[in-house]
Formats: C-alpha cells, structure tokens, sequence
C-alpha cells in the first residue's frame, strides 16, 4: 500500500479502562492487554494496522504520563517525539485537540486520522477501503 507524506495518525492512548473491569484496570488499561488472543495487545494491533498506510514518522500516540513506558515498550518504533504526553486528563475532545495542534506545527498540510487504540477491527479490507 502507498504511504503519503501528509497523512497522520494519532492514536488515543490515555483511558484508564475503568469500564472494562475486572480485565481491565488502571495499572493495566484494555488497550495494553491482549484481548483477542492474538499475542498482541489492541494497541500494537491499531499501530500495525496504521502503520500499512501511514509511515511510521507520522503516526503519533496520545496518552499521558502514567501510560509512556507502557506505550514505548509494547510499540519500540514510536519515537519519543511521536509520543504526545497530555498536560492533564480531560478526555477525548481536548486529547484530539492537542495531538492536532502537535501535528499541525510540524506539518501545515497535515491530514489525519484519529484512531482509538482499544478497537478491534475485524474486516480490514473493508477498513482501508474506508480509511
């Protein structure tokens, strides 16, 4: 598949998966867990996929301090610059609005993706025909 050099991904990282207990837990939210057995975690699967269409330079993460070294361990190839840590919590919206601010100031004619790192995506055909 062809990348371009302005698409972007930012991938949310930051939810505590507070909803999804007992399996999920703050220590250890659902995005960092292997939920379908797959032998990777739903957030190296959304990377992965991404990644197919979207160089690596230009896909950023979004979580927040608590979760870095769980982001950098499970997905080496995001580098630190890539890694947004949000200030503070506030959710979805603001999160989206500061990894577009991030992006915008390095590339004006940025086009981008936001994806949530905790889907599971089973039709991926019909995933990059949409994306």
């Amino acid at each position: 598949m062809k990348k371009y050099n302005n698409f972007y991904a930012l991938i949310l990282a930051g939810g505590s998966g507070s909803r999804f207990w007992p399996a999920s837990r703050e220590s250890l939210p659902k995005q960092f867990i292997d939920m379908t057995g797959s032998g990777k975690t739903l957030i190296q699967e959304t990377f992965n996929r991404i990644n197919k269409i979207i160089k690596t330079k230009n896909i950023f993460i979004s979580t927040n301090n608590k979760y870095k070294n769980l982001v950098t361990k499970q997905i080496p190839e995001i580098k630190s610059k890539n890694l947004i840590c949000e200030p503070l919590m506030r959710n979805t919206a603001p999160s989206i609005l500061y990894g577009s601010l991030k992006i915008n100031q390095i590339n004006k004619e940025a086009k981008m993706i936001v994806l949530p790192s905790d889907h599971f995506i089973e039709k991926l055909t019909e995933f990059y025909e949409n994306v």
